[in-house]
């Protein structure tokens, strides 16, 4: 007899947080975590790229949140994901930390569900203990349809939903968000729809979901996940084949199937700042970076020390779209971003090495404020001009600075006189 997926179990309730880069995935999960449907949640949340970054905008941090970086969770860092549960689970059982009565994995953008669901419901320790309880998948209702297009984890995030958040949906025109709807209609017509804005929603509406079935789903689920599982049992014979090799910290053989996950052309490079960086300046050559790079940014972000600000602001663009700047309330506290210095990351598609250097080169030699201020006016498109309405007093290269202040040159107007 088949359990009904609204049957309770005694297992731990494992839900999937997913949607293509950008999408509004921790603002979700941060709107979310402060609600009181929250308590005794435990977050696992991926990266790709060198340096993390959307932990630090995930306002409910302790030591129940887990930061699987430097890879994505579906193939380098998927033995990572499996460790991550098995020490909350021991943890919990010996009362370390409070009891966990769910566990939210937050996977990067360019993440494939399949595998994470396959190890969910497949690797031994973990099903006895785990649950898989549904996948929630974040679209953007502005990117969203040319992201499906353009890219297959896209598309298996979306049919593999359970529930479809639809995000930014103020910022897109009617006749656009009905070809969105269309094409999410083919894919998982039978997947909730959900518009959200600023990531509120009550929890009850996204979670919950019963036990994940592949078979209510359409075919090519079991399909994926009958591959994932022949993928599987290669390794593992290949493994046994293997020579023996000693390792003080062996990893599991599932550790081993990132190949051919992502399509070729995805690749990541993080640019640093030594300096404080004059925020109109940076502005300026950022907006030019999404005008000339756009379609082959996938995302940008980073953390940002801004000359004449004590708070990091966090950066963060799609394609040819840059978004208001968030502050957060300190510097992070231990990792990269210990030193106060700021860092951006680039994740890009089909980016060839002259461009990744064109603009690595361009945000070394930033112009001073009071001349991106005259060369902006003169740019009324540019992308990134809503961060100019930012209050930050210019800044003026070799001035000096004080803790608490700003020295500025004077500067006079010439007024013409009317006789």
């Amino acid at each position: 007899m088949q359990r009904s997926r609204s049957t309770p179990v005694d297992r731990i309730p494992v839900s999937l947080l997913t949607g293509f880069l950008g999408a509004g995935k921790t603002t979700l999960l941060n709107a979310l975590s402060q609600g009181p449907d929250m308590v005794g949640t435990a977050l696992l949340i991926n990266e790709f790229g060198e340096v993390g970054i959307d932990h630090h905008l995930v306002e409910k941090i302790d030591e129940r949140t887990v930061l699987l970086d430097s890879g994505c969770v579906c193939c380098s860092v998927q033995g990572d994901l499996v460790r991550a549960l098995k020490e909350l689970h021991q943890r919990s059982s010996r009362r370390e930390i409070a009891p966990i009565t769910r566990v939210i994995i937050e996977t990067t953008g360019l993440a494939d569900p399949v595998p994470v669901i396959y190890t969910l419901m497949e690797e031994r320790f973990i099903a006895a203990r785990y649950v898989c309880d549904g996948v929630v998948t974040v679209v953007d209702a502005t990117h969203g349809l040319a992201q499906l297009d353009a890219h297959r984890e896209a598309v298996r995030q979306v049919v593999m939903a359970d529930r479809l958040v639809i995000t930014k949906g103020d910022l897109t025109d009617t006749a656009s968000r009905a070809r969105l709807d269309a094409r999410l209609d083919s894919l998982n017509p039978g997947a909730p729809r959900l518009d959200v804005r600023h990531g509120r929603i009550e929890a009850a509406r996204l979670f919950s979901s019963g036990i994940y079935a592949p078979a209510d789903r359409m075919p090519d689920v079991a399909a994926w996940l009958g591959e994932e599982r022949s993928r599987d049992e290669e390794a593992r014979a290949a493994a046994l084949e293997a020579p023996v090799r000693w390792s003080r910290h062996p990893k599991p053989v599932h550790a081993a199937h990132g190949a051919g996950r992502h399509e070729d052309g995805v690749t990541s490079f993080v640019v640093r700042f030594d300096t404080p960086v004059p925020w109109f300046g940076f502005a300026l050559a950022m907006g030019r970076i999404l005008q000339e790079h756009g379609p082959r940014l996938l995302r940008v972000k980073g953390l940002m020390n801004v000359a004449g600000d004590t708070l990091p602001r966090v950066v963060q663009c799609v394609q040819n779209v840059a978004y208001p700047v968030v502050r957060l309330p300190h510097w992070p506290e231990g990792g990269p971003f210990e030193d106060q210095r700021g860092r951006l990351v680039f994740i890009t598609h089909d980016l060839d090495d002259a461009a990744a250097q064109a603009i690595r080169d361009s945000l070394m030699n930033l112009p001073g404020d009071a001349a991106a201020i005259r060369i902006a006016a003169a740019s009324p498109q540019l992308p990134t001009r809503c961060w100019l309405n930012e209050r930050i007093a210019p800044s003026t290269p070799g001035m000096p600075q004080l803790d608490g202040w700003l020295i500025q040159p004077r500067r006079l107007r010439h007024r013409t006189a009317t006789l």
